[in-house]
């Protein structure tokens, strides 16, 4: 018997919403993890390398709202997506101003592109594929 979230759920949606819980937990790998590992052994304070923000909690948020689809899950994967690529692509647009190709800016470059892909694609089916966000 298929669980109450999986009902009527489009596969597309689902494949979004594993999408983000993938993110979440490259980007707490890439974000947190490790920096810490990296500071801990050159002998470094543990957070020397860490970017604090709380994208990974949002991107959750955004996961699980793509499987449960609670009535405000079109105007969350818009607001969301929008403001997220907005940022991002001012974020790039400096940092390809003067690139700094260090371990730490390469690794949030990476990170931010698959990022920036995931948005773009629930932001293209929360404006033409609005049906398969409602349960």
């Amino acid at each position: 018997m298929a669980s109450r979230m999986e009902k009527g759920q489009s596969p597309w949606a689902r494949f979004l919403a594993h999408l983000f819980v993938v993110l979440v937990a490259w980007t707490i790998f890439i974000k947190y993890l490790f920096p810490v590992g990296f500071a801990l052994a050159s002998n470094e304070p543990w957070a020397t390398y860490i970017y604090w923000d709380l994208w990974p909690a949002a991107h959750l948020w955004l996961a699980w709202a793509l499987l449960a689809k609670p009535r405000y899950t079109r105007l969350l994967a818009i607001g969301m997506s929008v403001v997220e690529i907005v940022i991002i692509s001012t974020l790039f647009s400096w940092f390809l101003a003067e690139p700094e190709w260090s371990i730490w800016r390469t690794n949030w470059f990476v990170n931010k592109v698959f990022v920036l892909v995931g948005f773009v694609l629930v932001l293209g089916t929360a404006l033409f594929r609005p049906g398969s966000l409602r349960s």
